[in-house]
């Protein structure tokens, strides 16, 4: 069984691969990592015999096919999951921003961005374009699925913008506010200039699947058709899956 070194250098070389890095020279990725040439060789090679990378040239290497089937397997077994990538297409076409589809991990407590679509956004960048994993405490995505989950604020909570919340009282009574609008809203906390916005996507019981979110200059935070436009989405996939919101005074 590989030691748990092992597996954390894989994770730490495969996570290096993002949109703007799709290949890697093996000179460039060990500065990047703070690892030695020799001991990263020798963990690429063997990434590559699994199939989870690939050799595309000398000293050059991308992401292997492999992953695309355990990234299929993995979309397979969540059958919301296509629904909801295609509301959050409409969602960014319709209202020019960059949505997102975040879900909140329950063992790390860490808030992943799984599809993102720019698809019409207009104005000038914004916080998350690029970002595997989003602040929980400071994006709306991540703001709602702690508020949902009943979580408190993540330890050691940092302030990224003096709009942050950091406090453990303040960040209870938000919740509270997300609880009963069944909505997130920040303004300036990720980033200075960013703001966001997201709704719950539940499946039969209220189960919350994922947030459906959008990260748009503050500028446009007001715009109430924005709001709108993620709840219509998420409550169409969401009904489609079983859900069925309670009625006012029934049981």
């Amino acid at each position: 069984m590989p030691s748990p070194s092992l597996l954390s250098g894989a994770v730490d070389v495969l996570s290096a691969f993002d949109a703007d890095h799709t290949e890697w020279r093996l000179s460039d990725l060990s500065r990047q990592l703070g690892v030695p040439t020799s001991t990263l060789h020798e963990q690429l090679l063997a990434l590559c015999e699994t199939g989870l990378l690939a050799r595309v040239g000398r000293g050059r290497y991308r992401l292997g096919w492999r992953l695309l089937k355990l990234s299929s397997a993995l979309y397979g077994s969540l059958p919301w999951y296509g629904p909801a990538h295609a509301a959050m297409e409409r969602v960014a076409r319709a209202g020019h921003a960059l949505a997102f589809l975040c879900v909140l991990d329950a063992g790390s407590g860490r808030v992943l961005c799984i599809a993102r679509s720019v698809q019409g956004r207009g104005g000038p960048p914004v916080a998350g374009e690029l970002d595997f994993e989003l602040p929980a405490h400071a994006s709306a995505s991540g703001k709602l699925l702690l508020a949902l989950a009943g979580r408190p604020l993540p330890p050691g909570a940092a302030a990224l913008t003096p709009h942050t919340v950091t406090v453990a009282a303040a960040w209870e009574a938000e919740a509270a506010g997300i609880r009963a609008q069944g909505a997130a809203r920040t303004q300036d906390e990720w980033a200075t200039g960013t703001s966001g916005l997201a709704v719950p996507v539940r499946g039969p019981g209220g189960t919350v699947l994922a947030a459906l979110g959008v990260s748009v200059p503050t500028a446009r935070l007001r715009r109430d058709t924005l709001l709108r436009l993620l709840r219509d989405e998420a409550d169409a996939v969401s009904w489609d899956l079983g859900w069925r919101p309670a009625v006012p005074g029934t049981h």
